[in-house]
């Protein structure tokens, strides 16, 4: 980034605030509006690859479709010509919402995590997929470190980089079979190369309030592998049998977000929400 500090001749680039799968996070600055922005860029290493550059462009589509006070704003996007040691390559980037705050996985890092804390963080969170959903999205990749909380406790959701429209039948590539998305939040039939639905998002926002209530995911394992086996084929343990201190009334809610299969869980964010 050091050859490539002004964007669009706007937006000034400044320090690294975040590192993801396909791209890092910088705080930025918006010149035109005197504003602090979040710069999301992919990498140069990954900018080459078409399908990267495309999946990054759909999270741009996605992300922009979306308007609520839960979910991170996209301003702007736009490419960036950059230099990584080898040749120059254009860098899809996106300008977004910046959110002072910590991601659910840093707050859960902190320490304990009330119950009461637990339900209006997952109430945004839901508030979020509700909308999501109503627009014809479906995250894909909901787990603590894709949901912020800034400083006045606004829930905010980001990181839209695998979502997919509903209507998208294809939940895999044929040829490799890959599972996208985290272990400890993967849906059954995600881990199963299914087709994914709304209430696949549930099923992880079911994994986010599991671990929220009781410091520890569901399901735990040595390697992704045997994590995804247990989302298969074993049942998860209420919350109260973790944490006795807490409300029986969670265990109902949150076993039936985590039901194997999808029929069984909540028809939609709003149902789970009203729970």
């Amino acid at each position: 980034m050091s050859q490539q500090r002004i964007l669009h001749e706007r937006y000034r680039v400044d320090e690294l605030i975040g590192r993801g799968g396909m791209a890092d996070v910088f705080r930025g600055h918006d010149l035109r509006l005197n504003r602090t922005v979040a710069v999301k860029m992919m990498r140069p290493d990954l900018a080459r690859d078409p399908a990267f550059q495309a999946r990054f462009r759909q999270e741009a589509r996605h992300a922009a479709s979306l308007n609520h006070p839960c979910v991170v704003s996209v301003f702007d996007t736009g490419a960036a010509l950059l230099d990584d040691g080898l040749h120059p390559v254009e860098c899809p980037y996106l300008v977004m919402e910046h959110v002072d705050g910590h991601t659910l996985r840093e707050r859960l890092h902190e320490g304990e995590v009330t119950w009461r804390e637990a339900v209006r963080w997952t109430t945004g969170l839901l508030e979020a997929l509700a909308h999501a959903h109503e627009q014809g999205v479906v995250h894909r990749d909901v787990k603590p470190a894709n949901v912020m909380v800034s400083r006045s406790g606004a829930v905010k959701v980001m990181d839209f980089g695998i979502a997919r429209a509903l209507s998208d039948t294809s939940a895999h590539t044929a040829q490799t079979q890959a599972v996208v998305g985290t272990a400890l939040y993967l849906p059954p039939e995600q881990a199963q190369g299914a087709r994914m639905d709304a209430r696949s998002d549930l099923y992880a926002a079911g994994c986010v309030l599991f671990e929220l209530l009781t410091g520890r995911p569901p399901f735990t394992g040595d390697t992704p592998l045997a994590i995804a086996y247990q989302h298969v084929r074993e049942e998860p343990p209420a919350p109260s049998a973790v944490d006795p201190s807490l409300p029986e009334a969670f265990d109902a809610v949150v076993l039936r977000a985590l039901e194997k299969d999808p029929a069984r869980r909540h028809p939609d964010a709003a149902a789970l929400l009203a729970d």
